[in-house]
């Protein structure tokens, strides 16, 4: 069975002896060359010579260009598929090893294990940025909710005491003033609200988001249908957070880029796989985009932070989609 093996399987050379067989063989035409041909040079040399020997020499370094480059041919392959691999995409790493040879496969498997260390710091890197996102966020919401949110509240009862017991010729203005702090308030508690997602503590991820789409829904003349699955396994209050803010982000683009009529929000979990889905009918994104914009980048960030990937497939006219996919049990 091992001999069968050997046979079906030969083992690679190295790109050494690739080489060197490649110049040997070279060698041996030339050799067999002057073997089997009659060929003298005289001194002083003949033009006839002269031509016979260079053609033959054009000839060998002909042979020789052309079997070195199939030699190192895998070279070429291998730097072309380093080329494609993203940190952000933990899966795309090189393969195939079997077919460089012994040491093109060490060559490998120090790059995939140079990537996979990489692929770590960029993901420990991403989870003090974003926790550190967070622990701000945080800050600002309670910030916005318990100061300034109450010193324009108490702002707005003076204003509206000034309305009932004011001059008569002031009330109107007043009325109206107090209306504008109102609503300033309400923008407040919006902004506090997506700053620090309580409802995401309070309610869980399902719940969590239908609060997110509801008022999503009522700001905008979106119409937003929810597939949110209640059969989800137990996820880790990161990876709630991760889904939550993708989730989020997706939809502000959603409103404020897309021009969509309708848009679909997807949660399921799919095998070992959890999958968010936010999907549109709106103008798609441009062919081109100069660079990632912020709120990809975020997304990309986040899901890194998951140990999943984002998607997007998006072309202009015909809507956008993006989907997050992550590992039920993260590596955080």
């Amino acid at each position: 069975m091992r001999a069968v093996k050997y046979i079906r399987e030969p083992r690679r050379l190295s790109l050494v002896w690739r080489a060197e067989l490649a110049s040997a063989a070279v060698l041996a035409f030339v050799f067999l060359l002057f073997v089997v041909t009659p060929i003298t040079v005289h001194h002083p040399i003949r033009l006839t010579e002269a031509l016979i020997l260079g053609a033959g020499l054009v000839a060998m370094l002909a042979i020789d260009v052309v079997l070195l480059r199939r030699a190192l041919s895998p070279l070429g392959e291998l730097a072309k598929r380093m080329d494609e691999v993203d940190l952000r995409d933990p899966k795309r790493r090189l393969s195939g090893t079997e077919t460089y040879g012994p040491v093109l496969t060490k060559f490998v498997e120090t790059f995939n294990s140079m990537i996979d260390r990489l692929a770590e710091e960029r993901r420990a890197g991403a989870r003090a940025a974003l926790a550190a996102q967070e622990r701000e966020r945080l800050r600002i919401g309670s910030a916005l909710h318990d100061e300034a949110g109450q010193t324009l509240t108490a702002i707005a009862l003076e204003v509206e005491r000034a309305a009932t017991d004011g001059p008569p010729a002031q009330r109107d203005q007043m009325a109206a003033l107090a209306a504008q702090l109102h609503d300033s308030l309400d923008e407040i508690r919006r902004i506090s609200r997506d700053l620090r997602p309580e409802a995401l503590d309070d309610l869980g991820l399902v719940n969590a988001l239908i609060a997110l789409t509801s008022r999503a829904d009522r700001q905008s003349g979106v119409r937003i249908e929810r597939r949110l699955s209640a059969e989800l396994p137990p996820l880790s209050t990161e990876l709630e957070l991760v889904i939550y803010r993708v989730a989020q982000e997706a939809l502000t683009n959603v409103l404020r880029h897309a021009d969509a009529l309708n848009c679909v929000i997807t949660l399921q979990a799919l095998d070992a796989i959890i999958e968010l889905r936010v999907s549109d009918d709106g103008v798609g994104m441009p062919a081109r985009l100069s660079g990632e914009t912020i709120g990809i980048e975020g997304m990309r960030e986040r899901a890194l932070l998951g140990g999943g990937i984002v998607s997007i497939d998006s072309s202009p006219g015909e809507g956008t989609q993006v989907n997050l996919r992550l590992p039920v049990e993260p590596a955080l």
